[in-house]
Protein backbone atom coordinates (compact mmCIF):
# COMPACT_ATOMS: atom_id res chain seq x y z
CA UNK A 1 0.00 0.00 0.00
CA UNK A 2 1.39 3.43 -0.97
CA UNK A 3 1.20 6.44 1.35
CA UNK A 4 -0.20 9.64 -0.16
CA UNK A 5 2.79 11.71 0.94
CA UNK A 6 5.04 9.27 -0.96
CA UNK A 7 2.84 9.78 -4.03
CA UNK A 8 3.22 13.55 -3.67
CA UNK A 9 7.01 13.19 -3.57
CA UNK A 10 6.92 11.31 -6.89
CA UNK A 11 5.08 14.09 -8.75
CA UNK A 12 7.49 15.95 -11.04
CA UNK A 13 7.97 19.66 -10.29
CA UNK A 14 6.55 20.60 -13.69
CA UNK A 15 3.23 18.90 -12.81
CA UNK A 16 2.49 21.23 -9.88
CA UNK A 17 0.24 24.12 -10.93
CA UNK A 18 -0.29 27.37 -9.08
CA UNK A 19 -3.95 28.16 -8.39
CA UNK A 20 -5.82 30.37 -5.96
CA UNK A 21 -8.50 28.65 -3.95
CA UNK A 22 -10.20 31.95 -3.20
CA UNK A 23 -9.62 35.30 -1.55
CA UNK A 24 -8.17 35.40 1.93
CA UNK A 25 -7.68 38.12 4.52
CA UNK A 26 -4.25 38.89 3.02
CA UNK A 27 -5.15 38.47 -0.65
CA UNK A 28 -5.50 35.41 -2.89
CA UNK A 29 -4.69 32.07 -1.28
CA UNK A 30 -2.23 30.80 -3.86
CA UNK A 31 -0.79 27.31 -3.53
CA UNK A 32 0.70 24.66 -5.73
CA UNK A 33 -1.75 21.94 -6.71
CA UNK A 34 -1.48 18.51 -8.30
CA UNK A 35 -3.96 15.72 -8.84
CA UNK A 36 -3.81 12.00 -9.37
CA UNK A 37 -6.69 9.96 -10.69
CA UNK A 38 -7.96 7.28 -8.32
CA UNK A 39 -10.73 5.97 -10.57
CA UNK A 40 -10.90 2.20 -10.74
CA UNK A 41 -13.57 1.90 -13.46
CA UNK A 42 -14.01 3.61 -16.82
CA UNK A 43 -16.24 6.70 -16.56
CA UNK A 44 -15.45 7.30 -12.89
CA UNK A 45 -14.23 10.75 -11.93
CA UNK A 46 -12.24 10.36 -8.72
CA UNK A 47 -9.00 12.09 -7.81
CA UNK A 48 -6.51 12.63 -5.05
CA UNK A 49 -6.05 16.40 -4.97
CA UNK A 50 -2.83 17.60 -3.32
CA UNK A 51 -2.09 21.12 -2.12
CA UNK A 52 1.48 22.21 -1.38
CA UNK A 53 2.23 25.40 0.49
CA UNK A 54 4.63 27.42 -1.63
CA UNK A 55 6.60 28.65 1.38
CA UNK A 56 6.67 25.77 3.85
CA UNK A 57 6.09 22.83 1.51
CA UNK A 58 3.33 21.56 3.84
CA UNK A 59 0.95 19.16 2.08
CA UNK A 60 -2.82 18.79 2.33
CA UNK A 61 -4.81 16.02 0.67
CA UNK A 62 -8.40 15.87 -0.60
CA UNK A 63 -10.30 12.91 -2.01
CA UNK A 64 -12.53 14.28 -4.77
CA UNK A 65 -15.42 12.94 -6.80
CA UNK A 66 -17.46 14.54 -9.56
CA UNK A 67 -20.37 13.23 -11.64
CA UNK A 68 -18.54 14.46 -14.75
CA UNK A 69 -15.01 15.35 -15.75
CA UNK A 70 -13.94 18.75 -14.33
CA UNK A 71 -10.74 20.77 -14.66
CA UNK A 72 -8.22 21.12 -11.84
CA UNK A 73 -9.15 24.73 -11.04
CA UNK A 74 -12.76 23.66 -10.34
CA UNK A 75 -11.60 21.11 -7.76
CA UNK A 76 -9.28 23.74 -6.26
CA UNK A 77 -12.20 26.21 -5.93
CA UNK A 78 -14.38 23.60 -4.23
CA UNK A 79 -11.55 22.60 -1.87
CA UNK A 80 -11.05 26.29 -1.03
CA UNK A 81 -14.69 26.70 -0.02
CA UNK A 82 -13.86 24.76 3.14
CA UNK A 83 -12.22 27.90 4.62
CA UNK A 84 -15.42 29.91 4.51
CA UNK A 85 -17.26 27.10 6.31
CA UNK A 86 -14.53 26.94 8.97
CA UNK A 87 -14.66 30.73 9.40
CA UNK A 88 -18.42 30.53 9.95
CA UNK A 89 -17.96 27.84 12.59
CA UNK A 90 -15.31 29.95 14.34
CA UNK A 91 -17.65 32.97 14.27
CA UNK A 92 -20.46 30.82 15.63
CA UNK A 93 -18.26 29.55 18.44
CA UNK A 94 -17.09 33.02 19.39
CA UNK A 95 -20.32 34.97 18.98
CA UNK A 96 -23.24 32.67 19.82
CA UNK A 97 -21.66 29.87 21.86
CA UNK A 98 -21.93 27.19 19.19
CA UNK A 99 -19.37 25.14 21.13
CA UNK A 100 -20.96 25.55 24.58
CA UNK A 101 -23.49 22.74 24.49
CA UNK A 102 -23.24 19.54 26.46
CA UNK A 103 -24.46 16.60 24.43
CA UNK A 104 -26.93 14.62 26.47
CA UNK A 105 -29.16 13.54 23.62
CA UNK A 106 -29.93 14.13 20.00
CA UNK A 107 -33.01 16.28 20.58
CA UNK A 108 -31.30 18.73 22.93
CA UNK A 109 -28.24 18.99 20.70
CA UNK A 110 -30.40 19.53 17.63
CA UNK A 111 -32.41 22.29 19.32
CA UNK A 112 -29.32 24.04 20.65
CA UNK A 113 -27.54 24.00 17.29
CA UNK A 114 -30.62 25.35 15.50
CA UNK A 115 -30.99 28.20 18.00
CA UNK A 116 -27.28 29.07 17.81
CA UNK A 117 -27.37 29.06 14.00
CA UNK A 118 -30.53 31.19 14.02
CA UNK A 119 -28.88 33.70 16.37
CA UNK A 120 -25.82 33.86 14.12
CA UNK A 121 -28.04 34.31 11.04
CA UNK A 122 -29.88 37.21 12.69
CA UNK A 123 -26.61 38.89 13.67
CA UNK A 124 -25.20 38.37 10.18
CA UNK A 125 -28.31 39.82 8.50
CA UNK A 126 -28.23 42.84 10.81
CA UNK A 127 -24.57 43.42 9.96
CA UNK A 128 -25.22 43.04 6.21
CA UNK A 129 -28.24 45.40 6.15
CA UNK A 130 -26.34 48.46 7.32
CA UNK A 131 -26.52 51.64 5.32
CA UNK A 132 -23.24 53.06 4.05
CA UNK A 133 -21.19 53.67 7.14
CA UNK A 134 -19.47 56.88 8.09
CA UNK A 135 -15.91 56.74 6.69
CA UNK A 136 -14.62 57.82 10.09
CA UNK A 137 -15.86 54.65 11.78
CA UNK A 138 -15.84 50.99 10.77
CA UNK A 139 -19.13 49.29 9.98
CA UNK A 140 -20.89 47.32 12.68
CA UNK A 141 -19.61 43.76 12.83
CA UNK A 142 -21.41 40.67 14.05
CA UNK A 143 -19.41 40.86 17.29
CA UNK A 144 -20.25 44.53 17.86
CA UNK A 145 -23.96 44.00 17.17
CA UNK A 146 -23.96 41.14 19.70
CA UNK A 147 -22.28 43.37 22.29
CA UNK A 148 -24.82 46.15 21.67
CA UNK A 149 -27.77 43.76 21.98
CA UNK A 150 -26.33 42.40 25.22
CA UNK A 151 -25.85 45.93 26.58
CA UNK A 152 -29.26 47.28 25.58
CA UNK A 153 -31.48 44.23 25.90
CA UNK A 154 -30.00 41.71 28.28
CA UNK A 155 -28.20 43.96 30.73
CA UNK A 156 -31.20 46.13 31.63
CA UNK A 157 -32.10 45.54 35.25
CA UNK A 158 -35.54 44.13 35.84
CA UNK A 159 -37.86 45.65 38.43
CA UNK A 160 -37.64 43.90 41.82
CA UNK A 161 -41.32 42.92 41.65
CA UNK A 162 -40.68 41.03 38.40
CA UNK A 163 -37.67 39.21 39.85
CA UNK A 164 -39.62 38.22 42.97
CA UNK A 165 -42.61 37.06 40.90
CA UNK A 166 -40.30 34.93 38.73
CA UNK A 167 -38.69 33.42 41.83
CA UNK A 168 -42.11 32.60 43.31
CA UNK A 169 -43.31 31.03 40.06
CA UNK A 170 -40.15 28.96 39.66
CA UNK A 171 -40.19 27.70 43.26
CA UNK A 172 -43.92 26.87 43.00
CA UNK A 173 -43.29 24.86 39.83
CA UNK A 174 -40.40 23.04 41.48
CA UNK A 175 -42.59 22.17 44.49
CA UNK A 176 -45.32 20.81 42.19
CA UNK A 177 -42.77 18.70 40.35
CA UNK A 178 -41.36 17.38 43.63
CA UNK A 179 -44.85 16.42 44.92
CA UNK A 180 -45.69 14.73 41.64
CA UNK A 181 -42.41 12.82 41.70
CA UNK A 182 -42.91 11.52 45.23
CA UNK A 183 -46.57 10.66 44.64
CA UNK A 184 -45.65 8.61 41.62
CA UNK A 185 -42.77 6.96 43.46
CA UNK A 186 -44.89 6.13 46.52
CA UNK A 187 -47.68 4.87 44.26
CA UNK A 188 -45.30 2.34 42.73
CA UNK A 189 -44.22 1.12 46.18
CA UNK A 190 -47.76 0.65 47.49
Amino acid sequence: MTRVDDLADRIPTAEWQQHSCGPGAKGPRDSLWAWITTATHPGEHRWLLIRRNRTTGELAFYLCWSPRLVPLHTLVTVAGSRWSVEELFQTGKGQVGLDHYQVRGWTGWHRFIILAMLALAVLTILAAQQADADPEIIALTVAEIRRLLNAFVLALPLPPAHTLHWSTWRRTSQAQARRSHYQRRLGHLA
